[in-house]
């Protein structure tokens, strides 16, 4: 028989009657900790017992400490009645105790509880709150390891010193304001030792902190809490509703299919420019299309942005098998690999009809250029080496020439497009992207033209009115000024 008590939150004036009861009549009795206020009313009992502090020394860390205590009580419950006692309540906060009774039901040990209050009531009590708003008790030390919520009171255990107070400050900092009231609770129902400070988020680490120290962490008001997913959603939904906004009510799939893509488009410009706060806005716009979309859906009942996480989140770990699951590869190559063999097999068997097929035709016609002959590649349709590709382009060059010479529109319309379509492949063979390629030229272009705008503006000189030959001096000139800031940026 293992018996599991609990020694109160203070001294032997908190015990219950059947934990007394229980702890006298143990013949084979262990304690997680002597530092506790009842343990000293035990040894004045002549009550005996041992403790587990040692392990608190020799271990590398306190998920090795519960492990080890809780492989020794099994081990000694095998054999004889066995007592295991714990601060507070062996049900609260008791990770030891967790293990224990894991491992209890498997090797069919027989267990009973003789519980005492935990530390929770006497350091509510301390503070005078009720539990009307509900209590979100977390193990400081696994703080980092939950999604915080700030409109749920928190109460933090296991602050013992200035490290663990410091690591748990980090992490509520993330989610309440620095100077965000905090109450430190020392010894709490503990007579003559109870203490009670409330102190800025900030001086959490600052205060002495040790075994039998909680910290209490109020509600944050909805005006101050950092907005999340959850709030973008609700606004969305304000917004469509009967009197939100009238234009935002108008919209349909369609009429918001231009602004997902400009916004994509902004997105991809604030990361060209490198500029981490525009980027930061731009993601939320796109954001937004991907919340109002799921709006639209949701109010005709078949999906929820809910679902659209979901689904991601589903289909990210099961196609990374190597991340998540046992599968093993050997580089990104591989990787691709196993991910386009899951997708296909996540499909009916006729899912695509042609190898080309997947392309969406709304991508811009570079990309879609790119993919459509990596796609042909793939299955063979293929030249055997990149000088057959440089013959093609010289070739395709050739006939845009003659379709020029010959006047037909529809001919040079043909033969740019097939022109265009070798260069894609040309950057393919070289490993360019195309689009981006094209992307990075107009930047170039843009740049050094505005340099020419600026410079003929500094003279009084419009461009209507400038020679070719000196809008070429200046491009020259431009180019040589725009690539010496590159440099020098990148230096």
């Amino acid at each position: 028989m293992l018996t599991l008590i609990g020694l109160g939150p203070a001294d032997a004036g908190s015990l219950s009657m059947a934990a007394r009861t229980a702890l006298r009549a143990a013949p084979n009795l262990f304690l997680r900790t002597a530092r506790h206020p009842a343990a000293d009313d035990l040894l004045a009992e002549n009550v005996a017992f041992e403790s587990f502090d040692c392990l608190y020394e020799t271990e590398e860390s306190f998920e090795a400490v519960y492990e080890a205590i809780a492989l020794k009580v099994l081990e000694k419950a095998k054999i004889m009645d066995t007592a295991y006692a714990v601060p507070g309540h062996p049900l609260v906060a008791e990770e030891s105790v967790k293990r224990i009774l894991a491992r209890a039901r498997n090797q069919k040990i027989p267990v009973c509880i003789a519980g005492s209050a935990s530390f929770i009531e006497p350091a509510l009590e301390a503070i005078g709150h009720s539990l009307d708003e509900g209590l979100l008790l977390v193990d400081a030390l696994s703080l980092g390891r939950i999604s915080l919520q700030p409109d749920v009171p928190i109460l933090l255990y296991q602050v013992y010193d200035r490290a663990a107070a410091s690591e748990a400050k980090l992490v509520l900092m993330r989610e309440f304001p620095d100077d965000w009231p905090v109450t430190l609770i020392r010894q709490a129902g503990v007579p003559g030792e109870q203490s009670v400070h409330e102190i800025p988020l900030y001086r959490l680490d600052r205060e002495d902190s040790d075994h039998l120290t909680v910290v209490f962490v109020p509600v944050l008001p909805p005006e101050k809490r950092r907005k999340r997913l959850s709030d973008l959603v609700d606004v969305m939904a304000h917004l469509r509703a009967e009197g939100g906004c009238p234009w935002d009510r108008e919209q349909t799939h369609k009429s918001l299919r231009k602004y997902l893509i400009e916004e994509c488009y902004e997105a991809i410009e604030a990361i060209d420019d490198e500029d981490p706060e525009g980027l930061c806005e731009e993601l939320g716009d796109v954001l937004l299309q991907v919340v109002f979309h799921s709006q639209l859906m949701s109010e005709e009942g078949l999906f929820t942005i809910d679902d659209v996480t979901r689904v991601i989140v589903e289909k990210l770990i099961r196609r990374h098998p190597h991340v998540f699951g046992e599968v093993s590869v050997s580089g990104s190559e591989e990787v691709l690999k196993n991910w386009e063999q899951i997708k296909r097999s996540e499909k009916d068997t006729n899912w695509r009809n042609s190898v080309l097929d997947g392309v969406p035709s709304g991508m811009p016609a570079l990309i879609r250029a790119m993919e459509i002959s990596k796609k042909a590649a793939k299955v063979g349709f293929e030249w055997e080496k990149f000088e057959d590709v440089v013959a093609k382009l010289e070739e395709e060059t050739r006939e845009l020439h003659q379709a020029i010479e010959s006047g037909k529109n529809d001919d040079i319309f043909d033969e740019l497009g097939d022109l265009l379509f070798t260069i894609v492949n040309v950057a393919r063979w070289q490993n360019v992207d195309a689009e981006e390629a094209l992307r990075m030229m107009l930047r170039r272009f843009t740049s050094r033209f505005n340099y020419i705008e600026e410079s003929a503006a500094r003279h009084g000189r419009v461009l209507t009115d400038m020679s070719l030959a000196e809008m070429d001096t200046l491009w020259t000139e431009a180019k040589k000024d725009l690539n010496g800031r590159a440099e020098n940026k990148h230096a």
